[in-house]
């Protein structure tokens, strides 16, 4: 019997929140759908609210593969998606992160709060690192993420970002677009994990 390869995934960072912008539960749908139609599995942070619901439930009524990750301390407050066919429930919010990047080939942040910018920057982290060389990109609704791609020119301008730093997000305003990058990056020689994440401890950055 031949084994089926399990589908490339893409571990997707979003709100919990719904915001105040219509389009970002638009955006959000529409990449999990936009996914799932890629042929690309879905990672992401297990919760049956906000953007990640929305994003989520695209994903699933498209026929795609979704694995949600949430602590259990969060799964009555983020209200665990009890619809998923693959939910892991972890003891920690670190573990979370670990496992979510270890079941991952490449990283999108749609908008999102501060979770969501500590889940995308830690990733980016490890990229500076050399801890993996997988795709990690933003989908920019509305401008939403205008005033930090702003900061990070500014912070690269200064010379505490390294340019190549800098140029390692990919950033698209609207799904298709953003798709088309995520798989030709994801094509890319090399694009994949070179160690575990906690390999980043006692490990200097270039």
């Amino acid at each position: 019997m031949t084994l089926s390869k399990p589908p490339r995934r893409v571990c997707v960072f979003c709100g919990s929140a719904c915001g105040t912008d219509p389009a970002l539960l638009v955006a959000a749908r529409d990449l999990g759908a936009s996914l799932a139609r890629a042929g690309l599995g879905v990672v992401y942070g297990g919760a049956t609210v906000g953007l990640m619901g929305a994003m989520a439930d695209g994903a699933l009524d498209a026929g795609g593969h979704v694995v949600g990750v949430i602590p259990s301390s969060l799964v009555a407050r983020e209200l665990a998606h009890q619809g998923l066919p693959d939910l892991r429930v972890v003891a920690t919010m670190h573990e979370r992160k670990a496992l979510m990047a270890d079941l991952a080939d490449a990283f999108v942040a749609l908008p999102g709060g501060l979770g969501t910018l500590d889940e995308f920057f830690e990733i980016l982290t490890w990229a500076q690192l050399g801890l993996h060389a997988k795709p990690c990109a933003l989908l920019n609704v509305n401008g939403y993420y205008d005033a930090l791609l702003g900061f990070l020119d500014h912070a690269t301008r200064a010379g505490l970002v390294a340019r190549d730093h800098r140029e390692m997000i990919l950033v698209a305003t609207d799904v298709p677009s953003l798709v088309a990058a995520v798989g030709r990056a994801m094509a890319r020689p090399g694009a994949a994990s070179v160690g575990p994440p906690g390999d980043a401890v006692g490990r200097n950055g270039r």
